[in-house]
């Protein structure tokens, strides 16, 4: 039987990559690792042609120039932790994983700058960071999983954007390989540098579609000397408005994040095994303060005066302070048991919005009461880093087998479009959110991302499909 043209041209690729990287970087049939198949988000497995697993950016560059002489469409991926399907290979696409591109290359105290591989888990970046007496403030639940280079490429939040902004705002300089292998390599580790188009932002975001990012330079920030949190129990959402006001003005920059989570999640985690809730449910908000401090003698008396003053206010229904390091970390493991929602709710659709602060409670509301209207038994809870107008959903119905998605989808990005919100705070588009990019995304904007990616990508070889 004659080979087909793309069965010919993938054992050519395959081949070709072998032959300039050896067999150890290039895995395929069963060396192919399954893990490779698909990231955190629930579209499924994909398997890829082969697996590529550079160790330098130079291998990186030449898996590019044979893939794009091939016309082989290329995915890069990092931890695979993403919920979009931005990683997830596409069918007859080579995986090319930075899972080996590891280590911190350096540390300058004097420029308070890291420079390291993409492939380090955020984690590994955090502790190197720690030992040598600086923070990198980036922080997820994922941390031990998710890879710095997914990190910037997909932009990534986290629970101190408050203080710290965006993954973007911690970034001085990258390395890029372009779709046809070419390498642009601007190791910035200046704060001030205006000479000419600051093109990292290209790359910042643009989850993988653009070029592929292998070094990094991080900005690197004094590492607090106390860190203070309270849990309270709110009234009303009004008051948590009025708290987070306060806690902008009373804390200043000390303020590092504020989480807030709607009756419906406490009441869930509540009833968690194992998990400690120091307040009672039945309130109409819970927040989660945190602030970090200079001086744990000053600071930590400012941050108690402060709730008390709030309490005074009116303001609060209950507050538990931390007493200890201890402390902090149980008030955000309450935070984060929602990394137990699969087992305690089942199947589910999560979401990742961004609204107006003062249209928050008001949006929740709205989807549940149309929720419940388009579909009897569904459940939803609403949580999330309401300092920066993010907000988490996690909507389905029980014991549906497949879930409700479409519907799920209509109602919850519907809305976000009535309120003037996005649909991607900070988990990205991917393939996932690519339908509903228009909700938010005007036509004209949508036109020039796709003319950006042609300039940079005009073979569509870089993760094809994803985004735009």
């Amino acid at each position: 039987m004659t080979a087909r043209p793309d069965a010919s041209r993938n054992e050519a690729v395959i081949a070709d990559l072998v032959r300039a990287l050896g067999d150890k970087m290039v895995l395929a049939g069963a060396e192919r690792p399954a893990r490779n198949d698909s990231d955190w988000s629930t579209l499924g497995p994909q398997a890829p042609l082969a697996v590529v697993r550079p160790t330098t950016t130079e291998a990186v560059a030449a898996a590019m120039r044979i893939c794009a002489a091939h016309g082989v469409p290329v995915v890069p991926q990092g931890g695979l932790t993403g919920l979009c399907g931005g990683a997830r290979p596409l069918p007859g696409s080579v995986a090319l994983s930075l899972e080996r591109m590891t280590g911190i290359e350096a540390i300058d105290p004097a420029s308070a700058t890291m420079t390291v591989r993409a492939g380090t888990p955020l984690q590994v970046v955090q502790e190197a960071a720690e030992a040598a007496g600086f923070l990198v403030p980036l922080d997820l639940g994922a941390r031990g999983s998710c890879a710095i280079g997914g990190n910037a490429a997909t932009n990534a939040g986290g629970n101190r954007v408050i203080r710290y902004g965006m993954t973007r705002e911690m970034i001085l300089g990258l390395e890029v390989v372009l779709p046809g292998g070419d390498t642009i390599t601007a190791l910035n580790t200046m704060i001030k540098n205006n000479a000419g188009y600051d093109l990292k932002h290209l790359f910042i975001g643009s989850e993988g579609t653009l070029g592929i990012i292998t070094r990094l330079v991080l900005r690197l920030f004094p590492k607090p000397a106390c860190t203070m949190a309270a849990l309270c129990a709110l009234p009303d959402y009004e008051s948590v408005v009025g708290l987070l006001t306060a806690a902008r003005r009373g804390l200043g920059p000390m303020l590092s994040a504020f989480e807030v989570m709607w009756p419906d999640y406490w009441d869930v985690i509540a009833a968690m095994p194992g998990l400690r809730v120091p307040l009672a449910p039945g309130h109409a908000a819970y927040c989660l303060i945190e602030a970090q401090g200079t001086d744990e003698t000053f600071d930590a008396p400012r941050f108690q005066a402060w709730l008390e003053a709030q309490a005074e206010a009116g303001l609060l229904s209950d507050a538990v302070l931390s007493r200890s390091v201890a402390d902090v970390r149980a008030f955000w493991g309450v935070r984060d048991a929602c990394s137990e929602f699969p087992h305690a709710l089942g199947p589910h659709e999560p979401f990742d919005i961004g609204l107006p602060v003062a249209a928050m409670d008001a949006y929740v509301q709205a989807c549940k009461a149309a929720l419940a209207e388009r579909l009897p038994g569904a459940f939803a809870l609403f949580y999330g880093h309401v300092g920066d107008g993010n907000l988490h959903i996690v909507a389905g119905v029980k014991g549906a087998v497949p879930q409700p998605k479409d519907v799920i989808q209509e109602v919850v990005y519907g809305l976000v479009r009535e309120f003037g919100g996005t649909v991607s705070a900070e988990h990205g588009i991917g393939l996932t959110k690519k339908p509903w990019l228009g909700h938010v995304r005007s036509e004209a904007e949508i036109a020039l991302m796709r003319r950006l990616k042609a300039a940079l990508d005009p073979d569509g070889v870089l993760n094809p499909g994803k985004v735009v």
